[in-house]
Formats: C-alpha cells, sequence, structure tokens
C-alpha cells in the first residue's frame, strides 16, 4: 500500500440536491483509466477496499449492459448490480448502482474521464440518490475509506 496518496480522492456533497461528487487525478492517459473502469478482469483488481475480494458475477460495460459483482471478506458477501445506460469511450460511463443490502438505493452515476495532458486523467463521478437522508446514508457507508483505498489500488494497477 502507498504510504501517501499523491493524488487524493475530493467527496463532496451537494446542498441542492441528494448528490455526491468524486473527483480524483490519475497519472495515466483517459483511455487507460477507461479500460481500468470497463474490463471487468481489471475493475476485479482494484474496486473497493483492500479487505475485501472481488467477485464478478458479469460486468458488461457497453451502453445497454449490466453487471453485478460481489466483494466478499470474513465470510461475509456484499453484492453490488446495475445497468450501464450510455458508455462512450474513452470519455463517460452512465450507470445505475444497486448495494443488494438496501435494494430500494437505487443510484445514478455518471462518470467522466478528462484528459488533462501529459498522460494525466481527472475523474469525475457523481452518484445521485432519492433523498438527502439516503445520500447522507451512502456517505456514511464507509465509502470514503473504499474510494481511498480503491483508487490507491487503480494507481497501482495503472503504473504496472
Amino acid at each position: 500500500m502507498p504510504a501517501t496518496d499523491t493524488n487524493p480522492t475530493t467527496i463532496t456533497a451537494d446542498p441542492t440536491v441528494p448528490l455526491v461528487r468524486i473527483t480524483r487525478e490519475f497519472d495515466a492517459p483517459p483511455a487507460k483509466v477507461f479500460r481500468a473502469h470497463s474490463d471487468p478482469d481489471l475493475v476485479a483488481q482494484w474496486l473497493g477496499p483492500r479487505r475485501h475480494r472481488m467477485v464478478v458475477d458479469h460486468y458488461d460495460c457497453r451502453t445497454g449492459g449490466s453487471y453485478r459483482y460481489l466483494h466478499v471478506s470474513d465470510g461475509n458477501e456484499f453484492g453490488f448490480h446495475g445497468c450501464f445506460h450510455e458508455v462512450r469511450p474513452p470519455e463517460l460511463i452512465v450507470q445505475t448502482f444497486t448495494f443488494e443490502g438496501f435494494p430500494d438505493g437505487v443510484a445514478l452515476e455518471r462518470v467522466t474521464f478528462t484528459d488533462l495532458g501529459g498522460g494525466r486523467t481527472r475523474l469525475v463521478a457523481t452518484s445521485l440518490v432519492d433523498s438527502f437522508e439516503a445520500r447522507d446514508a451512502f456517505l456514511a457507508s464507509g465509502m470514503e475509506e473504499g474510494l481511498s483505498e480503491g483508487y490507491q489500488r487503480l494507481d497501482e494497477l495503472l503504473a504496472r
């Protein structure tokens, strides 16, 4: 695990709508960062906290595709699923996201990959949920730890 996070993850809650915005830069071009978000073999190597092993049921990252995966740790399984509504390599993924432990809480997510030049990418992800209460629960769920560790793992993957 890297001692420091040279590209910190910023998580902000929008005060006017129940939305979370995540911003992170990567030392890799957009096509490479996009591929790490769309190729199931690569996604399984970085998504989520280090303490979880990811098991991909299916992951069809294309417009009209869907996904389901599990995070497995200490005998527990946490399932997630959704649909890909719009996929435009290497610039955009729009998808739904559902934690199976809270099946009524569907988020609409939009991830953009912006070329900063010099082989760098800015990722901006937004998650829109149906209430401020759901948004605050999403923030309190440990997502910050999972995102930070996952993006550190993604940095390691991109460097290989």
